[in-house]
């Protein structure tokens, strides 16, 4: 107890010297805000963070940070990437980041993962990098409890760059790893691209170095080929270290400079150049069908342009003015989805960077039943209308109350923004020279700058920004299955020329409201408050028995999440209704509130951090939503208003449907998507109750009627409901607004428990094989199930003995044998509508490796059962448990959904907090083997392997 009560002590003396820091770094840079923005001066590098160079070229960035408290996010960045390939490296630059895992300097292979592990940091989701066509990342999070740890750590980024094993033996033990990467990719998107990139990128050197490489290339290059490009490639002047986290900036500046100045770069380095995109010569169009392709897409990519990132205010500005025009573009865009007819299920158009130092204007359609004729003429008359006659005041002003909301929102949350969030703004400013002034100045800058812009500015902006007579590449990507058969290229560019000269008009002005409610309701009481010290939870009893648990935090700043549940949802109706309830709430949610669509509700609340989403499922229905500290009461607006307003829109409705008609066609022409289907249908017997793929047919059974009869029998009362807010706010401020907004919410009488529907997985051994799709590769399932009864504890002995059979599945089939490049092995018990548990095993792979993969699957969960588990594995899952547990307790996230969890299944709400760390320590291997023979059933499981099929 001493030791927490001076670590909460230690850690308020910090934040009231954070809080110091920050108003000292906040009143001077409004003092130059006051002082008028000299826009032709450069941007300063944020106070807080170190910048520096050591003499052999390597770059560092240090900043110290308090979120996550005792930890520390490393990166080594690299300024290579797959272009700087020779002919004979195509895939090794990707290659060489998987290698960083299999020995170096001081790790043997497979040792740095397990020593991680260890320490609690989990591969893949805490240690990851990446590759990409001009940078290699790697991302290491470490925890700072002990020194040793951070020491290592660092160890570990020197190895990576410049201590490499690259050992024969290790390379072609890689090898078939990293194919069976390649081989997931295989698909729709991997044919898709091959014939796209040379056409997006102009014929530049880009489409031909795709990270993932040239499967020839992968199977026989020989190990000096990547020694090659380690040596050219990984050198100090083209990497950055980044610390960020808890460290003092003068240790790990030492570090830095210890581990990483006596790195060397070649004596004749090869020149790092960045590869050229030509110019479009003239426009083209493409048309790609596949019988896999998961949606009918149209995509128009105007001229490519060099750009180059400004660094002073003048170009900070502009980049304000900019974000502006496509914002209010994107708008335009969205609302003409709100159409009965709409020309496009979801479309817009941006300027995007394309490349290093490459920008370019495209314009993007996911097509409707109308195909791509109505998503030409909107994707280009809409943004000529915004060209020609600009935007209108109001909507100008909206988008400047967002802009300034949320740089506030940013600015609120500065001594709470996680270290991973500023680890990537400096991997930015390294890779491609964005400015990093600190959220304290940008909060200056913006409401200095913003105010200041005017609606002439903007649309000359406009002018110059959206694209007028370019030449243009226009493509169409699907399938056949379409409504309207797929186009010829020369009709697609006939199409963009026709809608170019199309007369446009100038968007009309309207007014919306600036308030959702004239007035709040009568407000009703709180009749009973208890607090529960312990949690430091306040639970409240209103007059019309809704109950209502608060619980404040100082997690974050400027943020408040509130959840809603009551038992019910679609348990309570049959078959006849069974795609009216199913799709009800996302049908009213689509039509708005009182008499305003989601669009208008968009811009009634401009300005102000507020949602709130009603929600009907199986066996619940509840509400969902955030807002800012200063928005609560908006948010519960919202939420009274989702029971007591909904909006009926017969245009609105419409286009729900279309669109929802439309995706089904295409929602199981993917093999994945059928594979995932197939399984559901198999494991519960093709009960008609259970959720599938989409049909075309099943919209034809949802009436509009119906749909509103049963979402307001389910929400015109609230009887039963139970509401959670969790963030910054007092207890004292909010309790009025909950007695006007959630005790004056009507409550008469309506069912409040679930139905069990006698839903229950098939019995026995069943095996079944999937034939769907065209490229080599297969995924096995293998899911287990049963009756089981429910508790905190027999479901963390099962997540603990899935995550050590995980660490096994890693190890055995992918790094020993080969066989497979990820899998995982998820499941739990469940209490509601009965006590079950359900284990699926999901392993992608091979065609020719199925029977291994499934034999090695079994033999390894027959270890577990036979012998337990390693110690040493059941040791590193409680410490990523316990390393996990004490970051998500500072989560505002965590406490609500842990709170309400516990409410469902009616179990301690003080075990997740309290009790966690305790009954951690206390799983013993021999839970873990008790957990695999009481929850592995080799009598009842179902197998199902997907196979390409037969040619």
């Amino acid at each position: 107890m001493s030791a927490a009560k001076n670590a909460a002590k230690s850690a308020a003396k910090s934040a009231a010297k954070s809080r110091v820091l920050y108003a000292t770094v906040l009143f001077s840079v409004t003092l130059l805000a006051q002082a008028e923005i000299n826009l032709a001066a450069q941007l300063p590098v944020a106070p807080d963070v170190k910048v520096g160079k050591l003499a052999n070229g390597l770059t560092y960035y240090i900043k110290k940070n308090a979120k996550p408290e005792q930890k520390l996010e490393l990166r080594l960045v690299v300024k290579a990437g797959s272009i700087l390939e020779d002919d004979d490296q195509r895939g090794l630059a990707h290659f060489t980041e998987h290698m960083a895992f299999n020995g170096s300097t001081h790790f043997k292979r497979h040792e740095l993962v397990s020593y991680l592990q260890s320490i609690g940091v989990k591969f893949g989701a805490d240690l990851n990098a990446y590759t990409s066509f001009d940078e290699t990342v790697y991302m290491l999070p470490i925890p700072t409890a002990k020194k040793e740890n951070v020491e290592t750590g660092f160890k570990v980024l020197q190895d990576w760059a410049g201590g490499l094993s690259l050992n024969d033996a290790d390379i072609d033990s890689e090898r078939g790893i990293v194919l069976e990467e390649m081989r997931i990719g295989k698909g729709f998107g991997d044919r898709m691209n091959k014939v796209l990139m040379p056409k997006l990128f102009n014929g530049s050197r880009y489409a031909d170095r795709l990270p993932i490489g040239q499967e020839e290339t992968l199977k026989n290059f020989k190990p000096e080929a990547i020694k090659r490009f380690y040596k050219d490639w990984y050198r100090p002047d083209l990497m950055a270290v980044i610390v960020v986290g808890d460290i003092e900036p003068a240790e790990a500046e030492k570090l830095v400079q210890s581990h990483f100045g006596a790195l060397k770069n070649p004596e004749q380095p090869r020149p790092r150049t960045y590869a050229p995109i030509p110019s479009r010569a003239y426009s083209e169009s493409l048309v790609f069908l596949d019988k896999e392709s998961p949606a009918n897409m149209l995509y128009i990519r105007y001229a490519i342009e060099p750009y180059k990132e400004d660094t002073d205010f003048a170009g900070y500005r502009q980049k304000m003015v900019e974000g502006m025009v496509m914002s209010m573009l994107g708008q335009r865009m969205n609302e003409l989805t709100q159409q009965a007819e709409p020309p496009f299920i979801q479309g817009g158009g941006a300027v995007a960077k394309v490349a290093h130092g490459y920008k370019s204007f495209s314009a993007l359609a996911v097509l409707g039943k109308g195909g791509p004729q109505p998503a030409i003429s909107a994707l280009v008359q809409e943004s000529e209308r915004a060209r020609q006659f600009g935007f209108t005041a109001s909507e100008l002003e909206r988008i400047k109350k967002g802009m300034l909301r949320q740089v506030e929102r940013l600015y609120n949350e500065r001594d709470k923004s996680e270290s991973a969030a500023f680890a990537a703004e400096f991997m930015r400013n390294f890779l491609v020279n964005e400015s990093m002034p600190g959220i304290a100045s940008e909060y200056a800058y913006t409401n200095e700058l913003v105010p200041g812009i005017t609606l002439e500015e903007v649309n000359a902006a406009a002018r110059k920004l959206l694209p007028a007579d370019q030449h243009k590449l226009v493509v169409y990507m699907g399938n056949d299955k379409a409504e309207q058969p797929a186009p010829k290229g020369e009709d697609l560019l006939a199409a963009v020329n026709a809608a170019e000269m199309v007369a446009v008009k100038a968007q009309a002005e309207k007014v919306y409201a600036t308030s959702l409610m004239d007035k709040p309701p009568k407000a009703g009481a709180i009749v009973k408050e208890t607090v529960n010290k312990a949690l430091g939870l306040t639970e409240l009893t209103l007059s019309n028995g809704v109950k209502v648990v608060l619980k404040p935090t100082d997690f974050k700043n400027d943020q408040v999440l509130m959840s809603a549940h009551r038992f019910g949802g679609q348990s309570l109706y049959g078959p006849k209704d069974m795609f009216n309830a199913r799709y009800a709430s996302a049908i009213v949610a689509q039509m708005g509130l009182l008499n305003y669509s989601p669009t208008d509700m968009q811009k009634i609340l401009a300005g102000k951090t507020a949602s709130s989403g009603a929600s009907i499922s199986n066996l619940s229905e509840g509400l969902r939503g955030g807002s800012g500290s200063n928005d609560v009461e908006t948010m519960l607006q919202l939420a009274y208003l989702e029971f007591t307003q909904p909006r009926k829109d017969e245009a609105l409705y419409a286009s729900f449907i279309g669109k929802q008609r439309e995706m089904a066609r295409s929602s199981l022409l993917m093999p994945e998507a059928v594979f995932g289907d197939s399984l559901t249908a198999a494991l519960y017997n093709d009960h008609p109750l259970v959720p599938r793929a989409p049909r075309v047919e099943d919209f034809d059974q949802i009436q509009l009627d119906r749909v509103m009869e049963i979402y307001k029998e389910r929400f015109a009362s609230a009887k039963g409901f139970t509401f959670f807010l969790v963030g910054s706010f007092e207890v004292a401020r909010i309790k009025p607004l909950i007695a006007t907004y959630l005790a004056s919410l009507p409550v008469p009488a309506i069912p409040v428990d679930y139905k069990d529907q006698g839903i229950r997985p098939v019995k026995g051994v069943v095996k079944k094989d999937v034939f769907k799709g065209s490229e080599p590769k297969s995924r096995v399932a293998l899911v287990f199930t049963g009756e089981a009864k429910y508790s905190d504890e027999a479901q963390m002995h099962m997540q603990a003995m899935l995550e050590v059979l995980n660490i096994k599945l890693i190890e055995t089939l992918r790094e020993k044998m080969a066989v497979i490049y990820g899998g995982q092995i998820s499941g739990g018990l469940s209490k509601l509508p009965y006590g079950a548990y359900q284990i699926q095993a999901a392993l992608p792979c091979a065609p020719e490796n199925v029977d291994k993969v499934i034999a090695a699957t079994m033999e390894l969960i027959r270890r577990m059962q036979e012998e337990g588990p390693d110690p040493a594995d059941l040791d590193k899952v409680k410490q990523n448990w316990i390393t996990g547990h004490r970051k998500a307790l500072r989560e505002n996230g965590y406490w609500l959904s842990r709170l309400q969890g516990a409410a469902l299944n009616g179990t301690d709400p003080a075990s997740p907090f309290l009790k966690y760390e305790p009954r951690v320590a206390a799983i013993k291997p021999a839970d873990l083997q008790a957990a695999a023979r009481r929850y592995f059933n080799m009598q009842n499981y179902l197998q199902m392997v997907l196979y390409p099929e037969p040619k």
